[in-house]
């Protein structure tokens, strides 16, 4: 299987994907532990993270997939949603637990 299609299966995998650097419970950077607990703010009990620290292909390759430049990288239902500070704005706005709370009915 190709990085691309490691990536591909990953988001379409899991309803709720961030990648980022380090694992939820020990975030390895200020944004992804921001994006976190966001997240877990937010109500998302299912978050799936994929650790690009530990997989080079896929943090060389993701960026290109995406078309963002950035971790940690939010998909949502397989929609890139964004990096930290969409992720922290669409929070603050009450918007991402409507997002979350609707995927999670749905499973």
């Amino acid at each position: 299987m190709s990085v691309i299609e490691r990536i591909q299966a990953e988001i379409e995998g899991h309803p709720i994907v961030l990648f980022m650097k380090g694992t939820a419970q020990f975030p390895m950077c200020g944004f992804s532990s921001r994006t976190v607990q966001a997240l877990k703010a937010a109500g998302a009990s299912s978050l799936h993270t994929v650790n690009v620290l530990e997989d080079p292909e896929v943090r060389a390759n993701l960026p290109r997939f995406s078309n963002w430049p950035t971790f940690p990288q939010l998909f949502l239902q397989g929609e890139l949603i964004g990096g930290c500070d969409i992720t922290m704005e669409l929070f603050e706005s009450g918007e991402l637990a409507r997002m979350i709370g609707e995927i999670q009915q749905q499973q």
